[in-house]
């Protein structure tokens, strides 16, 4: 069971919707907020001036007061690639990061760090290029090979926290190899919670888990590239919270040949986006 909401912020402005988001989803989830301050880059000359953590502290003390949030506040140095998978590991956190506003040649050196971050933190990781509060449509991504079953259960809890509409989305994507059951996926993915396929009874069984907690659920079906036609159903359906397993739920060969759906996902979003690792144990 997670133990608190670890806000991560490096002082910039475009860390900024991790605060609003956290803080929310701290009240909803009854957990309490621990905001990572770090600091990437610590001039000792400038030690008069204001610390760049201070005025983005002043404001998320602010935002948690008038949410009524519990918090306590913590600042490390150094890069934030190192500080954050061990500070989320140390109390199995869910944590919460907006992008870092890096300078756009070492974005394009290193690469973002997102890609990173989804790679070396095990616990749920909520993504927040901006700020969707309250949640009350909320998109989970589902393969039907169980991988998402964690994020699957986090974003139950939000909804019926928020009395949020959940719709359970399954990409069909074009058959590269002709197997009866992918075969049986394509030609009836119009239809495909009404088919004895793998897909078709896990959808099933995820609507019957939603409506059984109280929560409005739908399914979704598309057919066509993935990544592609999960970033067009977030964008038309104007959800608030798109949530879907981790690449790295799989310990396999895949992870050395297949695209990083989440990490391309998170990069194209438009919303909050929760990616959560497979786990036997639920994290809540």
């Amino acid at each position: 069971m997670s133990s608190d909401i670890l806000i991560v912020t490096n002082g910039t402005k475009e860390s900024l919707p991790a605060i609003e988001q956290g803080a929310w989803l701290a009240v909803n989830l009854d957990l309490p907020i621990t905001l990572l301050g770090i600091t990437e880059k610590l001039n000792p000359a400038a030690i008069d001036d204001t610390h760049p953590l201070e005025n983005v502290f002043e404001r998320a003390v602010g935002v948690f007061n008038a949410q009524g949030a519990a918090y306590k506040l913590e600042v490390r140095n150094g890069s934030a690639e190192k500080i954050v998978p061990q500070e989320a590991k140390q109390n199995d956190s869910i944590v919460v990061l907006a992008p870092l506003g890096r300078p756009q040649l070492q974005r394009w050196m290193a690469g973002r760090s997102i890609r990173m971050f989804i790679e070396t933190i095990e616990q749920p990781l909520l993504y927040v290029p901006t700020a969707r509060v309250p949640v009350k449509k909320v998109l989970i991504s589902v393969g039907g090979l169980g991988y998402d079953v964690n994020a699957e259960h986090i974003a139950m809890q939000i909804a019926m926290k928020s009395n949020a509409e959940i719709a359970f989305l399954h990409i069909v994507p074009p058959i590269d190899l002709n197997y009866p059951t992918t075969a049986a996926v394509s030609k009836n993915w119009q239809h495909l919670t009404e088919t004895n396929t793998p897909v078709g009874r896990s959808l099933r069984q995820s609507l019957e888990n939603a409506r059984a907690a109280g929560v409005t659920a739908s399914v979704k079906v598309r057919h066509g590239n993935v990544i592609e036609e999960i970033t067009a159903e977030s964008l038309e359906g104007k959800y608030d919270l798109l949530c879907m397993g981790s690449s790295y739920s799989v310990h396999s060969l895949r992870q050395m040949y297949s695209a990083n759906v989440t990490a391309e996902i998170m990069e194209r979003a438009r919303c909050p986006v929760m990616t959560a690792r497979f786990r036997s144990e639920q994290v809540f």
